[in-house]
């Protein structure tokens, strides 16, 4: 284990964990040298077993041969820093999750070609920059059957930490990558597009002939604006999901789990 013990917030190395902000860890300039931060043991193991690359850890003493042990044990050779749980916390900024962050290498982006090739279902997220709902997004675009998610450049990034955490890792689970506005990219590789939207034109979520799609693209956007309306004119279809008692509309993270329920593969 290479161990090293830190005793002040300037020690070399430990910036990627506190001084370098999130633009900065994704670094646009230079995508190869670009890094993202993981927190929890689970998030972590999940970003490992996905074949992500780790740079360094930084793990609270007592969590060294408990909860990370298993985890610095599969990055052996890197440098795992430690100290005293009131000094990782003002290094950081906040009391670290389970006691453990892992730093690891940012992948390369996919082209959407490549990551949509054989999918049926995908959703394009569009603006959406609140880091709870990007993670619950991927989370529920994971565990009920998308193939695929994109997103518009104006949306937040789904490697930032928050997210991460709030997916329970469930970003490294399903491909994703960025993509324009225009759509018609997606049109191009065969998919019908599916707005989610309030308007005159709005069919039912459950409307059988969406579930008929060969290739389907649910376009998501942001609460309150929701989305433009050139998207939306553009749209196959708009889509509405029926509700009761006056409600309008849902959390576009909870909006999202009941259209990936409904419009899965069967």
């Amino acid at each position: 284990m290479n161990l090293i013990e830190i005793t002040s917030l300037d020690h070399p190395g430990v910036e990627i964990f506190s001084t370098l902000t999130e633009a900065q860890l994704r670094n646009r300039l230079e995508p190869e040298k670009g890094i993202f931060i993981a927190e929890s043991p689970k998030v972590i193991r999940v970003a490992l077993d996905a074949g992500y690359e780790p740079l360094a850890l930084l793990c609270e003493r007592k969590h060294l041969a408990g909860d990370a042990a298993d985890i610095i044990g599969r990055c052996a050779g890197l440098p795992v820093y430690t100290g005293e749980r009131d000094l990782l916390a003002q290094l950081t900024g906040y009391v670290l999750t389970r006691g453990v962050l892992c730093a690891f290498r940012r992948p390369m982006p996919k082209s959407a070609t490549e990551i949509c090739r054989d999918a049926r279902r995908i959703v394009v997220i569009k603006g959406v920059v609140d880091t709870t709902n990007i993670g619950a997004i991927f989370r529920s675009a994971a565990a009920l059957g998308m193939d695929a998610v994109l997103l518009t450049p104006d949306s937040c990034d789904p490697l930032n930490r928050r997210a991460v955490r709030v997916s329970m890792g469930s970003v490294f689970l399903i491909p994703w990558t960025w993509t324009d506005e225009s759509m018609d990219e997606i049109r191009q590789m065969g998919f019908r597009t599916a707005a989610m939207a309030l308007t005159a034109q709005s069919i039912p979520l459950d409307a059988p002939r969406l579930k008929q799609e060969n290739r389907l693209a649910l376009v998501m956007g942001t609460e309150g604006d929701g989305l433009p309306s050139r998207i939306i004119a553009q749209a196959d279809y708009v889509v509405r999901i029926p509700m009761k008692h006056g409600v309008d509309s849902l959390n576009v993270a909870a909006a999202s789990a009941v259209a990936f329920w409904e419009l899965r593969e069967r």
